[in-house]
């Protein structure tokens, strides 16, 4: 790794390797997946888009997971995006074939049931930025390049740049970044608000561990009904809104974790999450 989590010298992670290039690690209720390509700065192949889809249907299914931080393993780069030099052998067909696969990698990180957090620094471009835009929250170094820059080589973002940036920093300033193509360092993505924290150097996955355990201390069944609220509220008339946050309200509202958490308030204690 380019870093490590604030406790990884005496912490005993557990490690699952999907395929080739992506690893996921375990930190009690928190799962670092990593992208571990660097001879490729973490370019999107399609054996590497089908093991981050594959790590991601793991991680949705497994109810001990409270936060999911996507990492990466290259010193010098989140990820550089699609792999241009596998793209440029593909033809038409070849290229048809390989969108869903692609897709599925995209769709996978944005619907994990979880909160999320990308630890990002050097290049985050294209896809690489988009697998970003994906999690709920950005952590950035100080070294991280972050930009959309697919119109520069004849496509558009196709890994739901078009749908996720424009939620971030408005449709005005997306389409000026989409359509200019341009590269943004940490400081001015920051200020654009297309990264959440900016931390010093080398301490974007430790700062983002960090983050994931002081919200991993929470109910898992919250967790999971305040994400279903946010995302599928977002874009609504307050009305209907307050409908999707009505129901998630319900279906935590009679959980073993709001029973246990209002006991242990009262108990002064803290809680033991049955995750029900």
């Amino acid at each position: 790794m380019a870093e490590q989590g604030p406790e990884s010298t005496t912490e005993q992670v557990d490690e699952r390797r999907f395929g080739e290039f992506v690893a996921v690690r375990r930190h009690g209720h928190v799962a670092e997946l990593a992208l571990d390509r660097p001879k490729a700065m973490n370019a999107v192949s399609t054996e590497m888009a089908r093991s981050i889809a594959g790590a991601c249907d793991a991680l949705a299914a497994d109810r001990d997971v409270r936060v999911v931080v996507l990492a990466s393993t290259h010193e010098r780069a989140f990820c550089v995006g699609a792999d241009l030099k596998e793209r440029n052998s593909f033809t038409d067909a070849d290229l048809v074939r390989q969108r869903p696969v692609a897709r599925a990698a995209y769709t996978g990180v944005l619907e994990l049931p979880m909160p999320t957090i990308a630890a990002v620094h050097g290049f985050a471009l294209g896809g690489g930025f988009e697998l970003a835009l994906s999690c709920d929250l950005i952590v950035a170094d100080r070294t991280a390049v972050v930009g959309l820059p697919e119109v520069s080589v004849g496509v558009i973002p196709g890994g739901g740049g078009t749908q996720l940036l424009p939620r971030r920093v408005g449709a005005a300033r997306a389409a000026e970044l989409i359509f200019s193509a341009r590269r943004l360092e940490a400081a001015e993505a920051r200020e654009l608000g297309l990264v959440d924290e900016l931390v010093e150097a080398g301490r974007d996955t430790a700062e983002a561990l960090a983050l994931a355990a002081r919200i991993a201390a929470n109910s898992p069944v919250g967790l999971r009904a305040a994400k279903r609220a946010l995302r599928l509220g977002h874009g609504l008339d307050l009305r209907a809104g307050l409908e999707v946050e009505d129901s998630a309200w319900r279906s935590v509202a009679f959980s073993g974790d709001r029973a246990e958490g209002v006991a242990a308030f009262n108990e002064k204690r803290a809680p033991q999450w049955p995750g029900e």
